[in-house]
């Protein structure tokens, strides 16, 4: 068996195996499986930080995720799951509501299975959402404007906040690019990731529907703490810990 204690970079190459396929560590299990201290695990997972493998959280570490592409590029990737998501989100919808759906393939999956008899008032900041919410007869459609930007397929600057401000939302649904029970919904733009903050603000329920590689990891900025996101909906293979982790920051879990 290889000593661990003595070989510090095939020990660290074996925590970054353990993140690409777990999502997270935890310093204290490590240490006793490497027979190291938890000193000496914190210290490897400082040079994996670094090197932007991962995100340091209290008692271990998080995946950081590279960014995806763009927002053309991701429309193509796991359709199929993100069409089932998307479905699980529709008996979300009440009719005669004032409903946010933010930019983001999941979401723009969400607009295509919007049941034709549902009374809705659609408001996004993504034009390709606004052009198939249109299509719905009974849904009013308001799009908020300016900018596109060609990463995240939606407006979020200035003029599209200040649109929004003067809106409250019975229900939220918000994209992220990752999200972890420790460090809540993040995401790579910026700006982006201001825009969905000032749209939490103005929301009574917030709905975040992700697939599986998204979670546990982390990306660059904070959307949400895990205790501002009222519903996540999530493919059924996430792990009994993080339902009991998401579910005591008082997330509702559904499944597809």
């Amino acid at each position: 068996m290889l000593d661990y204690a003595a070989f510090p970079d095939q020990r660290q190459d074996l925590i970054r195996q353990r993140l690409q396929a777990q999502g997270r560590v935890v310093c204290a299990d490590l240490a006793v499986e490497l027979q190291v201290s938890e000193h000496t695990i914190r210290r490897d997972l400082q040079e994996l930080s670094k090197a932007g493998i991962c995100k340091k959280v209290y008692g271990g570490a998080v995946l950081q995720l590279a960014t995806a592409g763009s927002f053309t590029q991701r429309k193509e990737q796991d359709r199929a799951t993100k069409s089932l998501l998307a479905q699980r989100c529709v008996p979300l919808l009440k009719p005669g509501t004032c409903v946010f759906i933010d930019t983001g393939t999941t979401n723009l999956e969400l607009a295509k299975v919007l049941p034709p008899e549902l009374n809705l008032t659609v408001v996004t900041n993504s034009p390709e959402i606004a052009a198939v919410a249109c299509k719905h007869p009974r849904c009013e459609v308001i799009m908020l404007g300016g900018l596109v930007q060609s990463s995240t397929g939606g407006c979020v600057g200035a003029p599209a906040i200040n649109q929004l401000n003067g809106i409250i939302f019975d229900q939220a649904f918000i994209g992220g690019c990752a999200m972890s029970p420790e460090m809540g919904l993040t995401g790579f733009d910026y700006a982006d990731c201001e825009f969905k903050k000032a749209v939490i603000a103005q929301s009574n329920q917030v709905v975040v529907a992700l697939t599986a590689n998204k979670i546990p990891a982390v990306a660059r900025y904070i959307v949400a703490a895990s205790q501002q996101i009222d519903v996540l909906v999530v493919e059924t293979d996430l792990s009994k810990a993080f339902h009991q982790a998401f579910r005591a920051e008082n997330i509702e879990i559904l499944t597809v």
